[in-house]
């Protein structure tokens, strides 16, 4: 399923006009040479990004694949659960971006979202956080157990005064009558389940991608070891062959670049053009290494 079909950035004259006549830029606190997102992508020779069920956007650090997911998916308003840095002249930007739905497709589903490895990152922290403070807790309850049970008094027994101490009456008794595990386990919240972070980071991605909607991901391979890459690989390529997801993904991964019937823009190449992903600079020096090292496979 698709549902985007093109995406147009600021041309090279749309942008010149722009930063000769805003008015900001004659304050000696701006300057022409520092205004991100402009004079980023016409020097990339890229404009228009006609895109296809799974769109790629390849590149090295610092090729524009990320700036340009983010443009797209503050121009389409998409839902993010992390902020990125904006600048005093993304809405002038974002006001020069157009896009293109596909015939028939009114608008996008209300799902679509933007997921970023800082979110991705958030949510990792997210985890830790809330097993650290069930861990704390857990320590707490067992500090309580043992006062009741080897500190009391048996000479002057805790009483009830009055109707404000019945809850802790109760928990006294519960403690007199349970064992410090079964004490704990029903006072205690559950642990998110234990995984490596590449784990849980792979969990993230298949919670938040539903069916039919638009989804654009920035670097999903970052914390994945190379199997869960290949897992995410079949994952995507059936939720966009299955249940109605388009994608667009930024990405250096070999697995990813090599899903079935991706359309590649690289960005490292000037003007930027689509290529197959065996013709990536970055992957024949993959298969160059192994080809170096053939010998030792066999």
């Amino acid at each position: 399923m698709q549902y985007l079909e093109a995406f147009v950035f600021p041309g090279r004259l749309d942008e010149d006009d722009f930063i000769l006549n805003d008015q900001r830029l004659e304050m000696t606190c701006y300057a022409r040479n520092n205004v991100y997102p402009f004079k980023l992508l016409p020097q990339k020779g890229i404009e228009k990004l006609t895109l296809a069920p799974i769109t790629i956007l390849y590149g090295g650090n610092g090729s524009g694949k990320s700036t340009m997911l983010n443009i797209m998916a503050e121009k389409l308003g998409l839902r993010r659960t992390a902020p990125f840095n904006t600048t005093p002249f993304m809405a002038d930007y974002l006001s020069l971006c157009r896009y293109a739905l596909c015939r028939g497709v009114k608008a996008l589903p209300d799902g679509s979202e933007i997921i970023t490895s800082d979110g991705v990152f958030d949510y990792l922290l997210d985890i830790r956080s809330i097993n650290d403070q069930v861990s704390r807790h857990r320590e707490e309850l067992f500090q309580e157990y043992s006062e009741v049970r080897h500190h009391s008094d048996p000479k002057e027994p805790w009483q009830l005064r009055s109707m404000d101490d019945y809850d802790e009456l109760r928990r006294r008794n519960e403690i007199r009558h349970s064992t410090r595990s079964a004490y704990t386990a029903r006072r205690l919240p559950n642990e998110l389940p234990g995984k490596s972070n590449g784990e849980s980071a792979f969990a993230h991605f298949t919670q938040r991608i539903k069916e039919n909607a638009l989804y654009l991901l920035d670097e999903p391979e970052n914390s994945l070891s190379a199997k869960l890459q290949n897992e995410l690989l079949h994952f995507i390529e059936d939720s966009a062959r299955f249940y109605g997801c388009q994608f667009v993904i930024s990405t250096h991964s070999p697995f990813l670049l090599s899903m079935k019937g991706a359309l590649i823009y690289d960005l490292d190449a000037t003007p930027v053009i689509t290529k197959k992903w065996t013709e990536l600079e970055n992957i024949r020096a993959y298969y160059a290494l192994f080809e170096e090292h053939r010998a030792e496979f066999e």
